[in-house]
C-alpha cells in the first residue's frame, strides 16, 4: 500500500468516526505540523497600491455580469473572463459576449484555459458534458471538437478543469481523475495504485498548473492535498508522490483552491489556511507557509498570478495580497476594490493586473484602478 493511499484511508476514517489511536496520530501529526517555519517578512507593508485612484468604466451594453470566476490572457493580449452569463472577452477596446456559436458551452462551463503551444489558436473549455476544444476567434464559424466518453477514453463527461502543455498535451481534470491528451492519442493512465480513482470523488479537483516544461501536472483537491501526474516516455501518464499535510512536507491545509508555477519555478498553493511556498526538486524540503501573521491579508487564498516584475498576487476572500519576495501589500475595499472576494487574477502583456469577483471586474495600471460594472 502505497503512503498516499494509507494517508487516503486515514482520512476517510477520520470522516467517518475515527478510533481513538488513530485520533491521537493525526492529533501529533497536526501539532507537528503547527509548528512550520514562519516566513521572517513579517508584517511589513507599504501603501503602493492603497487609497489609489479608482476610474469607472463599463462593459458598453455588451452583457452585464458581476461573477468573475476565471480570467486568463492569450497571445494576443486578448482577456479572456468565465462570467455567470458565459465566457466573455475584452481586446482593449471591444468587450464581447462570446455566446453566438450553439457549440460552445455557455451553461455550467467550470473553466478555461487557452492553448499556448497549439498551432491554431484554440480555447480549452470544461463542462459537465465533457471538454470542449474551439478555435478562435469564438464566433458563429467556430470549428468545435468535443470530448465525451462517447468518442474518447476520457475518463468522466464531468470536466472541472483543463490546461495545455508543452510538446502538443492537452490535461483535463474530471471527477473521476485525469486524463491527457497529445498527438491525436489519449494517454494510458498507471496512476491508479498511486491515486485511487476514489479519492477524485470524494475530494474533488480543484485547481492544476503544470511544470515549465509542461510534462508534469500539478492537481490541487479539496481534501487531499497535490497530486502530480506526468507524462511518461511511453505515451502513457503515471503517479509521482503527492504533496499533503503530514511528514516533513508543510501544507497549512490539504484543500487546495489554486496553484502558481512562478517563472523561477516556484511552486505556489493557495489553501483555505494560508499559502505554501516551495522550492527547488527535493519533495520534503524548502517549504515555507505564510498566513495573516506574516502579512496575507487573508488565509484564504483563491487565485494566484505573477506580475512582469516578479511580485506574486494573491486574490483571497479578504482582499488581494501583493508579495515581493520581502514587503506584504494588502489591497481591501477601503483601498478601492469593489470587493473582497477576489476570485481570479490574471496579468496581461502590458503587466496590467485584472482582478475578478463576485461584485463585477477591476484592472490594476500605473497607480490606478478601473473598476467595470
Amino acid at each position: 500500500m502505497t503512503i498516499f493511499n494509507a494517508y487516503f484511508k486515514l482520512k476517510r476514517a477520520m470522516k467517518k468516526g475515527t478510533p481513538f489511536i488513530i485520533s491521537v496520530v493525526m492529533s501529533v501529526t497536526i501539532i507537528f505540523m503547527s509548528q512550520y517555519p514562519a516566513s521572517s517578512s513579517g508584517l511589513t507593508e507599504k501603501k503602493e497600491y492603497q487609497k489609489t485612484s479608482v476610474k469607472n468604466s463599463s462593459f458598453d451594453g455588451a452583457f452585464q455580469a458581476k461573477t468573475f470566476r476565471t480570467a486568463i490572457v492569450d497571445k494576443d493580449n486578448i482577456k479572456w473572463f468565465l462570467t455567470e452569463v458565459g465566457i466573455v472577452s475584452f481586446d482593449g477596446e471591444k468587450w464581447n459576449l462570446c455566446n453566438k456559436n450553439n457549440k460552445v458551452p455557455t451553461e455550467n462551463v467550470k473553466d478555461l484555459a487557452y492553448n499556448f503551444y497549439s498551432p491554431a489558436p484554440e480555447m480549452m473549455i470544461a463542462s459537465p458534458n465533457g471538454a470542449t476544444i474551439a478555435n478562435l476567434p469564438l464566433d458563429d464559424n467556430t470549428n468545435t471538437i468535443n470530448y465525451n466518453t462517447e468518442n474518447t477514453t476520457i475518463l468522466s463527461n464531468n470536466v472541472f478543469r483543463v490546461l495545455a502543455g508543452k510538446n502538443n498535451i492537452r490535461w483535463f481534470g474530471t471527477d473521476k481523475g485525469v486524463s491527457a491528451f497529445r498527438n491525436n492519442k489519449w494517454l494510458t493512465n498507471s496512476y491508479d495504485e498511486v491515486y485511487p480513482g476514489i479519492i477524485f470523488k470524494e475530494y474533488p479537483i480543484t485547481s492544476m498548473a503544470t511544470s515549465p516544461g509542461g510534462d508534469t501536472l500539478y492537481v490541487g483537491t479539496e481534501g487531499a492535498g497535490i497530486a502530480r501526474i506526468y507524462h511518461d516516455d511511453v505515451d502513457g501518464i503515471s503517479g509521482a508522490s503527492v504533496y499533503a499535510q503530514w511528514g516533513p512536507i508543510i501544507l497549512p491545509s490539504d484543500k487546495i483552491y489554486s496553484i502558481l508555477i512562478a517563472s523561477d519555478g516556484t511552486k505556489w498553493f493557495g489553501t483555505e489556511e494560508g499559502l505554501a511556498r516551495h522550492t527547488g526538486n527535493n519533495t520534503l524540503d524548502n517549504w515555507t507557509v505564510y498566513t495573516t501573521a506574516e502579512g496575507l491579508v487573508n488565509n484564504f487564498v483563491q487565485a494566484i498570478a505573477q506580475d512582469g516584475k516578479g511580485k506574486i498576487w494573491l486574490g483571497t476572500k479578504g482582499g488581494v495580497s501583493v508579495f515581493d519576495g520581502t514587503v506584504w501589500t494588502s489591497i481591501k475595499m477601503e483601498d478601492g476594490l469593489v470587493s473582497n472576494n477576489v476570485l481570479s487574477i490574471a496579468v496581461d502583456k502590458n503587466n496590467v493586473v485584472w482582478l475578478g469577483t463576485d461584485n463585477g471586474l477591476m484592472s490594476y495600471n500605473n497607480g490606478e484602478f478601473v473598476s467595470y460594472k
